[in-house]
């Protein structure tokens, strides 16, 4: 799989603004995941970058099953229920963690009023291939 990275401009978050993947031959769509134990419990209720940890760690686990790793994320977005406490305490753990498989996935990141769950504060969905 070949990965080129489409960026017309660049913005100071270090995202980029596109990625053209050829060559792959599966693509696997990830859906929301959140701090959620395996048997369903919602887990760290009120902290930010606990939570965004959990739901990362949660995406590791799809991927992992189905043979791939961070390293192979085309796409993430982030829904928060709070953007500047997202900002404040996870973004930066996410992006590195996501930086150590040089992966700045283009994605958006948008503040909603609530999740499924209302203790929820982060959940993340993300696009693969190889």
């Amino acid at each position: 799989m070949r990965r080129t990275v489409v960026n017309p401009w660049t913005y100071p978050e270090g995202l980029d603004q596109g990625i053209l993947v050829e060559g792959h031959q599966r693509l696997l769509f990830v859906s929301g995941q959140c701090a959620v134990s395996a048997d369903g419990a919602s887990l760290h209720p009120g902290d930010m970058r606990a939570q965004t940890a959990a739901a990362l760690d949660n995406v590791e686990a799809v991927l992992h099953r189905a043979g791939m790793t961070l390293a192979n994320i085309v796409r993430m977005n982030t829904y928060v229920t709070d953007v500047d406490g997202f900002l404040d305490r996870a973004g930066k753990m996410m992006s590195e963690r996501l930086e150590a498989f040089d992966v700045r996935p283009p994605g958006v990141l948008a503040g909603i009023t609530r999740l499924g769950r209302p203790e929820l504060l982060v959940e993340l969905e993300a696009v693969a291939a190889d």
